[in-house]
This record gives C-alpha cells, structure tokens and sequence, in this order.
C-alpha cells in the first residue's frame, strides 16, 4: 500500500476524516517551507497538498496566485520542491506529501525525471491540473510503477465519462471540486456535493476529497458528513499572509487545530 492508501485506511478504522492542506512552496520564504509543513502536521493534516510555483495557475484565485508570485520571486522551481519533501522525511517518514502543480514545470524536466526525483525525494503523488485523465494513461502508469499515485480532479461540471476515465487512471485519492471556479471563491452547497458524490462513487472507487471554498470549522465538518476528506488551501495561504514570516506556522497550526477538532466531532 502506499502512504496514502495507508493514511485514509487507518483513518476509516478510526473513523476519522482526512484533513488535506495546502502551501506553495516557497512562500512566505524558502526557509519557512518546512516549517510550515511540520506546523500543518502538528496541528493535525494527515495529507500534505505541497504546491509548484506556477505563472500561469489557471485553476487558481487570487489567494493562491499571489502565493506563487511571491515564491517565483524568491526563484522556487520544481527542484526546489524536491528538496522540501527531501528536507521534510528527515524528520517524518509517515504522511503523505502530493506535489500539485501544472505541466509545464513536468514537461521541462521531463515525466521520466520527475518521477523519478519525486520518488527519491520521498513524495507521494501529484495532482497535475492540466493533464486530462484521457491523454495521460502513459504518465499514470509509469507514476504506479514508481508507487507514486496521480491524483485527478473532477468538477461539478465532470461528465460522466470523464469520471469513468478517472476511475481507471486515477489513484491515492480523487479531488472533487466543489465550485464552478477557482480556488477560494464562492460558498459550497453541500447538498449539492453529497449528490455529485453520489454519482462519482458509482465509478470511482477511491477515496473522495473535496476542496474549493473550505474556509472554517463549521464548512469542514459539513463536506466531511459526505466526503472522505476535506482539502483546505487558501485559506490557509490567508493565515500566512497576515501572520507574516515568522508568525506564520504559529498560526497555520492554530488554524489546522480548529478545523482538525471541528472534523473530530462528526466521529
């Protein structure tokens, strides 16, 4: 099994909900990036979501794209990804770390490499937002020979093909996004999640996570009611920015801990 199998089964034997968090590596500083990931950890993340610096995120909203302008600017690229996680199981070896990003930072490097550098940097996975499950079958395979999982995201706009597609590359965990937009932007309709789910889990066997709009405790608890994991990521950026570098793990742990202890509560 890998980490990730491993994480969202001990959590179903406890019944417990999966926490996913998102940073982009490199922001606030370089030096903080570690950090932050052990902050989320201590606070009570079971996944890991540790994000590419990008020029062009389509999928994300300002939040998050301002994240990557800071870490662009402090020259973080896909290598520099590695050796965070590389950095990270110096000190834990047990939760998952998922590299989401785009094509372009793959493509330079080439998929052979990444995989491999991914692999030897102790990583888990990755979520690619613009490889269409249809056109990477090649890449998905390659990525389960090495144990790393490819992680898809589906929509409320997902076909049902597209859904059984990703049911047969896919792997680790699906991503359903809970909004028609990008990251942080809009209010969720968890009625409307549980019957999207609902379809998905007719095809997708894997374990169904759901991010877009997670903002608080209360948000948390109600998508976990329907889901198998929660992903938080904007939000979280928020708490960086406004503690500033050197506050900010103090803070991302204080605000994991809130939602980590909202989850706790629907066992």
């Amino acid at each position: 099994m890998t980490r990730i199998a491993q994480t969202f089964a001990a959590l179903k034997a406890q019944n417990k909900k999966a926490l996913v968090t998102f940073i982009t590596a490199g922001d606030p500083q370089p030096g903080k990036t570690v950090e932050l990931m052990h902050a989320l950890v201590e606070g009570g993340a079971d996944i890991l979501e540790l994000g590419i610096p990008f020029s062009d995120p389509m999928a994300e909203g300002p939040v998050i794209q301002r994240a990557c302008e800071r870490a662009l600017a402090n020259g973080v690229g896909i290598r520099d990804c590695f050796d965070f996680v590389r950095e990270f199981r110096k000190t834990n070896t047990t939760t998952p770390v998922v590299l989401m990003g785009y094509a372009n930072p793959i493509e330079r490097l080439g998929a052979d490499a990444c995989i491999d550098a991914s692999r030897a940097a102790g990583a888990d996975g990755a979520i690619v937002v613009d490889y269409p499950p249809e056109e990477c079958e090649e890449f998905a395979a390659k990525m389960r020979a090495a144990g790393q999982d490819l992680i898809f995201l589906l929509a409320p706009t997902s076909t049902e093909q597209r859904v059984q597609q990703v049911a047969r590359v896919g792997s680790g965990f699906t991503y359903y996004v809970s909004l028609k937009g990008v990251t942080g932007a809009g209010h969720i309709d968890t009625e409307d999640v549980a019957r999207r789910l609902d379809m998905i889990r007719k095809h997708v066997q894997l374990p169904l996570g759901v991010g877009f709009g997670i903002r608080d405790g209360a948000t948390a608890k109600a998508v976990a009611s329907v889901a198998d994991a929660v992903v938080i990521g904007s939000r979280i950026i928020q708490e960086i920015e406004a503690a500033g570098p050197e506050n900010a793990a103090k803070s991302v742990r204080s605000f994991v801990s809130g939602i980590r202890q909202a989850l706790d509560e629907n066992r």
